[in-house]
Protein backbone atom coordinates (compact mmCIF):
# COMPACT_ATOMS: atom_id res chain seq x y z
CA UNK A 1 0.00 0.00 0.00
CA UNK A 2 1.38 3.68 -1.39
CA UNK A 3 0.91 6.04 1.59
CA UNK A 4 0.86 9.74 1.44
CA UNK A 5 4.62 11.58 2.50
CA UNK A 6 4.30 13.34 5.11
CA UNK A 7 7.02 15.81 4.21
CA UNK A 8 4.51 17.86 1.67
CA UNK A 9 0.61 16.80 2.35
CA UNK A 10 -1.60 16.86 -0.05
CA UNK A 11 -4.11 20.11 0.37
CA UNK A 12 -6.76 18.22 2.33
CA UNK A 13 -4.73 16.01 4.48
CA UNK A 14 -2.83 19.71 5.58
CA UNK A 15 -6.66 20.72 6.15
CA UNK A 16 -7.36 17.87 8.69
CA UNK A 17 -4.14 17.82 9.81
CA UNK A 18 -4.06 21.31 10.78
CA UNK A 19 -6.53 20.87 13.74
CA UNK A 20 -4.55 17.88 15.38
CA UNK A 21 -1.17 19.95 15.20
CA UNK A 22 -2.37 22.48 16.84
CA UNK A 23 -4.14 20.82 19.34
CA UNK A 24 -1.28 18.43 20.11
CA UNK A 25 1.07 21.80 20.15
CA UNK A 26 -1.02 23.27 22.26
CA UNK A 27 -1.15 20.62 24.74
CA UNK A 28 2.67 20.03 24.96
CA UNK A 29 3.12 23.80 25.52
CA UNK A 30 0.65 23.30 28.53
CA UNK A 31 1.96 20.66 30.08
CA UNK A 32 5.96 20.84 29.10
CA UNK A 33 5.23 17.17 27.42
CA UNK A 34 8.48 17.12 25.45
CA UNK A 35 11.80 19.11 25.79
CA UNK A 36 14.94 20.02 24.41
CA UNK A 37 17.02 16.38 24.11
CA UNK A 38 14.14 13.94 25.02
CA UNK A 39 13.57 10.12 23.34
CA UNK A 40 10.06 9.72 22.90
CA UNK A 41 8.74 6.29 23.02
CA UNK A 42 5.80 6.08 21.00
CA UNK A 43 3.30 3.29 21.36
CA UNK A 44 1.96 2.18 18.72
CA UNK A 45 -1.26 -0.62 18.63
CA UNK A 46 -2.23 -0.07 15.30
CA UNK A 47 -5.17 1.43 15.48
CA UNK A 48 -6.07 5.15 14.34
CA UNK A 49 -5.26 7.18 17.59
CA UNK A 50 -1.67 5.53 17.70
CA UNK A 51 -0.81 6.39 13.52
CA UNK A 52 -2.22 9.89 13.88
CA UNK A 53 0.04 10.42 17.19
CA UNK A 54 3.41 9.50 15.56
CA UNK A 55 2.74 11.51 12.62
CA UNK A 56 2.61 14.66 14.67
CA UNK A 57 5.35 13.86 16.74
CA UNK A 58 7.04 13.59 13.59
CA UNK A 59 6.18 16.41 12.22
CA UNK A 60 6.64 18.84 14.88
CA UNK A 61 10.18 16.87 15.29
CA UNK A 62 10.70 18.90 11.80
CA UNK A 63 8.84 22.10 12.99
CA UNK A 64 9.91 22.48 16.42
CA UNK A 65 12.06 24.91 18.24
CA UNK A 66 13.86 22.09 20.27
CA UNK A 67 15.24 18.84 19.40
CA UNK A 68 14.08 15.67 20.34
CA UNK A 69 13.83 12.18 19.28
CA UNK A 70 11.38 9.51 18.10
CA UNK A 71 11.23 6.01 18.95
CA UNK A 72 8.13 4.21 17.30
CA UNK A 73 7.84 0.63 19.74
CA UNK A 74 4.88 -1.73 18.90
CA UNK A 75 3.69 -4.62 21.15
CA UNK A 76 2.51 -8.56 19.86
CA UNK A 77 0.62 -9.83 22.32
CA UNK A 78 0.39 -13.35 20.52
CA UNK A 79 -3.24 -12.45 19.10
CA UNK A 80 -3.92 -15.17 16.73
CA UNK A 81 -3.94 -13.92 13.12
CA UNK A 82 -1.99 -10.76 14.20
CA UNK A 83 -0.37 -9.61 10.57
CA UNK A 84 3.31 -9.25 12.22
CA UNK A 85 4.34 -7.66 8.77
CA UNK A 86 2.10 -4.77 8.75
CA UNK A 87 3.73 -2.27 11.13
CA UNK A 88 7.38 -3.14 10.64
CA UNK A 89 6.89 -2.61 7.01
CA UNK A 90 4.62 0.45 7.22
CA UNK A 91 7.47 2.11 10.00
CA UNK A 92 10.31 1.20 7.02
CA UNK A 93 8.51 2.94 4.69
CA UNK A 94 8.72 5.95 7.13
CA UNK A 95 12.06 5.74 8.06
CA UNK A 96 11.43 6.06 11.05
CA UNK A 97 13.42 3.94 14.58
CA UNK A 98 11.38 1.27 15.60
CA UNK A 99 11.03 -1.88 18.01
CA UNK A 100 8.97 -4.58 17.75
CA UNK A 101 8.37 -6.47 21.02
CA UNK A 102 7.06 -10.05 21.38
CA UNK A 103 5.12 -11.40 24.63
CA UNK A 104 2.31 -13.96 24.27
CA UNK A 105 0.02 -11.98 26.96
CA UNK A 106 -3.34 -13.02 24.93
CA UNK A 107 -2.43 -16.61 26.11
CA UNK A 108 -2.15 -15.38 29.70
CA UNK A 109 -5.57 -13.26 29.26
CA UNK A 110 -7.46 -15.77 28.17
CA UNK A 111 -5.97 -18.48 30.91
CA UNK A 112 -6.79 -15.95 34.32
CA UNK A 113 -10.07 -13.79 32.70
CA UNK A 114 -13.31 -15.38 33.38
CA UNK A 115 -15.72 -16.51 30.74
CA UNK A 116 -18.26 -13.56 30.08
CA UNK A 117 -15.59 -11.03 31.62
CA UNK A 118 -13.75 -8.11 30.04
CA UNK A 119 -10.10 -8.33 28.88
CA UNK A 120 -9.66 -4.98 29.11
CA UNK A 121 -8.02 -4.18 31.92
CA UNK A 122 -5.63 -6.91 32.47
CA UNK A 123 -4.33 -6.99 29.28
CA UNK A 124 -3.77 -3.23 30.00
CA UNK A 125 -1.68 -4.08 33.02
CA UNK A 126 0.26 -6.70 31.43
CA UNK A 127 1.73 -4.26 28.02
CA UNK A 128 1.78 -1.34 30.53
CA UNK A 129 4.33 -3.34 32.09
CA UNK A 130 6.31 -4.76 29.20
CA UNK A 131 6.29 -1.32 27.51
CA UNK A 132 7.51 0.46 30.83
CA UNK A 133 10.43 -1.79 31.05
CA UNK A 134 11.92 -1.37 27.63
CA UNK A 135 11.26 2.19 27.88
CA UNK A 136 13.91 2.21 30.39
CA UNK A 137 16.08 -0.58 28.82
CA UNK A 138 16.21 2.16 25.33
CA UNK A 139 16.26 5.37 27.26
CA UNK A 140 13.17 6.60 26.60
CA UNK A 141 12.56 9.52 28.87
CA UNK A 142 8.72 10.03 27.42
CA UNK A 143 6.24 7.25 26.96
CA UNK A 144 3.88 8.52 24.36
CA UNK A 145 0.22 7.31 23.97
CA UNK A 146 -2.56 7.85 22.10
CA UNK A 147 -5.33 8.71 24.59
CA UNK A 148 -7.58 11.41 22.39
CA UNK A 149 -10.34 13.83 24.48
CA UNK A 150 -12.99 11.73 24.58
CA UNK A 151 -10.90 9.04 25.94
CA UNK A 152 -10.12 11.16 28.83
CA UNK A 153 -13.91 12.03 29.14
CA UNK A 154 -14.83 8.70 29.46
CA UNK A 155 -12.88 7.62 32.27
CA UNK A 156 -13.89 10.85 34.35
CA UNK A 157 -17.64 9.66 33.80
CA UNK A 158 -16.68 5.69 34.60
CA UNK A 159 -15.17 6.74 37.90
CA UNK A 160 -17.83 8.79 38.54
CA UNK A 161 -20.78 6.28 37.82
CA UNK A 162 -18.94 3.23 38.49
CA UNK A 163 -16.44 3.86 41.25
CA UNK A 164 -17.62 7.05 43.03
CA UNK A 165 -14.46 8.98 42.14
CA UNK A 166 -13.69 12.15 39.88
CA UNK A 167 -10.67 11.08 38.47
CA UNK A 168 -9.84 11.10 34.62
CA UNK A 169 -6.56 10.22 31.99
CA UNK A 170 -4.31 12.99 32.77
CA UNK A 171 -1.97 14.36 30.07
CA UNK A 172 1.25 13.63 31.95
CA UNK A 173 1.99 11.26 34.95
CA UNK A 174 4.86 9.49 36.49
CA UNK A 175 4.62 6.06 36.31
CA UNK A 176 4.11 4.20 39.91
CA UNK A 177 7.82 3.04 39.99
CA UNK A 178 8.38 6.64 39.14
CA UNK A 179 10.83 5.79 36.84
CA UNK A 180 8.79 6.57 33.41
CA UNK A 181 6.83 9.67 32.10
CA UNK A 182 3.86 9.36 30.62
CA UNK A 183 2.96 11.78 28.10
CA UNK A 184 -0.74 12.29 26.10
CA UNK A 185 0.16 14.83 23.60
CA UNK A 186 -3.94 14.02 22.17
CA UNK A 187 -5.17 15.43 25.25
CA UNK A 188 -7.02 18.22 23.85
CA UNK A 189 -7.60 16.63 20.39
CA UNK A 190 -11.53 15.40 19.28
CA UNK A 191 -11.79 11.72 18.35
CA UNK A 192 -13.54 13.23 15.52
CA UNK A 193 -11.12 14.73 14.07
CA UNK A 194 -8.61 11.52 14.25
CA UNK A 195 -10.99 9.85 12.28
CA UNK A 196 -11.17 12.27 9.36
CA UNK A 197 -7.61 12.21 9.04
CA UNK A 198 -7.01 8.64 9.70
CA UNK A 199 -9.42 7.58 6.57
CA UNK A 200 -7.44 10.45 4.71
CA UNK A 201 -4.48 8.72 5.17
CA UNK A 202 -5.67 5.10 4.77
CA UNK A 203 -3.72 3.99 7.29
CA UNK A 204 -2.96 0.08 7.57
CA UNK A 205 -5.41 -0.34 10.66
CA UNK A 206 -4.91 -3.37 12.67
CA UNK A 207 -8.04 -3.81 15.08
CA UNK A 208 -7.94 -5.63 18.56
CA UNK A 209 -9.22 -9.01 17.77
CA UNK A 210 -8.49 -9.84 21.96
CA UNK A 211 -11.44 -8.59 23.60
CA UNK A 212 -13.73 -10.00 20.88
CA UNK A 213 -16.93 -7.79 20.23
CA UNK A 214 -17.97 -7.42 23.64
CA UNK A 215 -20.49 -5.02 22.99
CA UNK A 216 -21.44 -4.24 26.04
CA UNK A 217 -18.74 -2.64 27.36
CA UNK A 218 -19.61 -0.30 30.05
CA UNK A 219 -17.43 2.54 28.05
CA UNK A 220 -19.00 1.92 25.10
CA UNK A 221 -21.67 2.63 26.80
CA UNK A 222 -20.45 6.09 27.93
CA UNK A 223 -18.77 6.64 24.66
CA UNK A 224 -22.37 6.81 22.92
CA UNK A 225 -23.64 8.91 25.76
CA UNK A 226 -21.06 11.27 25.28
CA UNK A 227 -21.44 11.21 21.60
CA UNK A 228 -25.54 12.05 22.29
CA UNK A 229 -24.61 15.23 24.21
CA UNK A 230 -22.18 16.52 21.60
CA UNK A 231 -24.39 15.95 18.74
CA UNK A 232 -27.16 17.51 20.95
CA UNK A 233 -24.92 19.97 22.08
CA UNK A 234 -22.20 20.56 20.03
CA UNK A 235 -19.89 22.06 21.88
CA UNK A 236 -20.52 20.40 25.20
CA UNK A 237 -17.53 17.66 25.38
CA UNK A 238 -15.50 20.55 25.16
CA UNK A 239 -16.68 22.31 28.41
CA UNK A 240 -16.27 19.17 30.30
CA UNK A 241 -13.15 18.89 29.36
CA UNK A 242 -12.24 22.67 29.90
CA UNK A 243 -13.70 22.15 33.30
CA UNK A 244 -11.05 19.22 34.16
CA UNK A 245 -8.29 22.44 33.63
CA UNK A 246 -10.35 25.25 36.28
CA UNK A 247 -11.10 23.17 39.30
CA UNK A 248 -12.21 24.94 42.06
CA UNK A 249 -11.65 22.59 45.82
CA UNK A 250 -13.39 25.20 47.73
CA UNK A 251 -17.21 24.36 45.95
CA UNK A 252 -16.66 19.95 45.90
CA UNK A 253 -16.74 17.92 48.92
CA UNK A 254 -13.66 16.46 49.01
CA UNK A 255 -12.16 17.01 52.68
CA UNK A 256 -9.04 15.91 52.12
CA UNK A 257 -8.33 18.48 49.01
CA UNK A 258 -10.10 21.16 50.63
CA UNK A 259 -10.13 22.11 54.91
CA UNK A 260 -13.68 22.85 55.45
CA UNK A 261 -12.99 21.84 59.49
CA UNK A 262 -11.38 25.21 59.55
CA UNK A 263 -13.35 27.51 58.07
CA UNK A 264 -14.85 30.32 60.30
CA UNK A 265 -16.01 33.93 59.73
CA UNK A 266 -14.18 36.04 58.55
CA UNK A 267 -14.76 40.21 57.77
CA UNK A 268 -15.61 39.57 53.93
CA UNK A 269 -18.31 41.86 51.57
CA UNK A 270 -20.28 39.39 50.60
CA UNK A 271 -20.45 35.63 49.22
CA UNK A 272 -19.03 34.45 46.09
CA UNK A 273 -20.21 31.22 47.06
CA UNK A 274 -23.39 32.43 46.37
CA UNK A 275 -22.68 34.01 43.01
CA UNK A 276 -25.20 32.89 40.34
CA UNK A 277 -22.94 31.38 37.92
CA UNK A 278 -22.53 33.15 34.09
CA UNK A 279 -23.67 30.42 31.68
CA UNK A 280 -23.33 31.60 28.05
CA UNK A 281 -26.02 32.00 25.63
CA UNK A 282 -27.45 29.46 22.83
CA UNK A 283 -26.18 31.42 20.26
CA UNK A 284 -22.69 31.62 21.95
CA UNK A 285 -23.46 27.77 22.31
CA UNK A 286 -23.91 26.83 18.61
CA UNK A 287 -20.76 28.47 18.10
CA UNK A 288 -18.72 26.51 19.79
CA UNK A 289 -18.46 23.56 17.61
CA UNK A 290 -16.18 26.14 15.02
CA UNK A 291 -13.63 27.14 17.86
CA UNK A 292 -10.15 25.83 18.01
CA UNK A 293 -8.83 23.33 20.27
CA UNK A 294 -8.71 24.64 24.15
Amino acid sequence: MTHTPMTQPAPDLSRLFAPIVRGVGQAIGDYRMIEQGDRVMVCLSGGKDSYTLLDVLLHLQKKAPIDFEVVAVNLDQGQPGFPKDVLPRYLTELGVRHDILTEDTYSVVKEKTPEGKTTCSLCSRLRRGILYAHARQIGATKIALGHHREDILETLFMNMFFGARLKAMPPKLQSDDGSNVVIRPLAYVAEADIIRYAQAREFPIIPCNLCGSQENLQRKVVGEMLEDWERANPGRLQNVLRSLTRVTPSHLLDRDLYDFASLSVTPLEGDTGFDAERYPDREFMAGLSEMPVL
